[in-house]
């Protein structure tokens, strides 16, 4: 096939060179290969091969202009499907960059974050005893009132309904305080997540500023556990970038799906043993970058004891270490 083509070449240029009027010399000239690999020139495309990829040769051979081949369908929606998501997670970067300035301005330092958190933990623990206390009133309240309902039961008389009526009210009432504190204990639930999520965030943050060795190491070991990667310049983020991409293909258990310059994904895990991996390029302010590393697992109860377990906190703190070490052998 190679010397088929090399022969070709060598025809069209002869032609150009043997044979090369002025009118000749004046025509466009296009190069193609076909679904069979057979490579054609002329100075027309015919409308029936319009969809391979051609090239516009010069005088002397030289391609002075390329035109792609036409995309399919599947391709078109892939492109466009691609294109959202670039969207989306610019969105969730230009989310995370709010997110961290107000942490850098709000906090001076984690005493003062570890502060702010215990005082709101405070107050919601203080709301939930609240709501405790309207239960324990309703309940107290529909007691005596069932005690009412059984004196007039025990004489013989008809329990009047102004006094059902209120029985009802208070179960109801009951029911709504119950579903108040399941709803409260959930929200604080969340909340502590969300608290511990931006004590560990503002400590990655803030680790380059951190003076002493012991402060240092424990941003490092932080960093670790939460599969974050500083990066120091902009070549060695695109070198650690193609490197992430390694560890995202050999961990995942699930096909790739995206990559691009900001997002590694592979497929939603469909089974109850699949581990997707993904990795986000997020800005840390205007020149530098961070790389986290993300796992999913299936939403379901084994789905979620796996991501909980110990071999995904080992693949999370393997990442940062896997690629310095890299980084430190291509520098080699």
């Amino acid at each position: 096939m190679q010397q088929r083509d090399f022969l070709m070449s060598l025809l069209f240029l002869c032609l150009l060179y043997g044979f090369g009027s002025g009118t000749v010399l004046a025509k466009k000239m296009y190069r193609w290969v076909d679904d069979q690999g057979n490579t054609y020139f002329s100075d027309q495309v015919p409308p029936d091969q319009t969809k391979h990829r051609r090239d516009l040769l010069s005088r002397t051979g030289r391609v002075v202009e390329s035109t792609e081949k036409a995309k399919t369908k599947e391709q078109q929606d892939f492109e466009a499907r691609l294109a959202e998501l670039r969207r989306a997670e610019e969105k969730l970067i230009q989310r995370q960059r709010t997110h961290d300035r107000v942490l850098l301005s709000t906090y001076r330092t984690k005493d003062d974050l570890i502060a702010s958190v215990e005082v709101k933990m405070q107050s919601l623990e203080t709301q939930k005893k609240a709501l405790e206390g309207d239960l324990k009133r309703l309940i107290q309240q529909i007691e005596e009132q069932q005690k009412k309902a059984a004196a007039f039961e025990r004489n013989g008389e008809k329990v009047p309904k102004e006094l059902l009526d209120h029985i009802h009210s208070s179960q109801q009432q009951i029911q709504q305080a119950r579903l108040a504190i399941s709803d409260h204990v959930t929200k604080q639930s969340q909340a502590k997540k969300e608290y511990d999520a931006n004590i560990e965030r503002f400590l990655f943050l803030t680790q380059t500023y951190n003076y002493g060795a012991r402060s240092k190491l424990a941003s490092i070991k932080e960093a670790n556990e939460l599969g974050l990667f500083y990066c120091e310049n902009d070549r060695q983020c695109n070198k650690a970038w193609e490197i992430a991409r390694a560890f995202v293909e050999f961990y995942s258990t699930t096909a790739p799906d995206v990559f691009n310059d900001k997002l590694i994904m592979n497929r939603p895990p469909a089974t109850d043993t699949d581990l997707s991996l993904s990795l986000s390029k997020i800005p840390i302010n205007e020149n530098d970058y961070q790389l986290f590393l993300d796992i999913l697992c299936r939403d379901s109860l084994p789905g979620r004891e796996l991501c909980a377990s110990q071999r995904v906190k080992d693949i999370r703190s393997a990442f940062r270490p896997y690629v310095n070490d890299a980084l430190s052998r291509a520098a080699q």
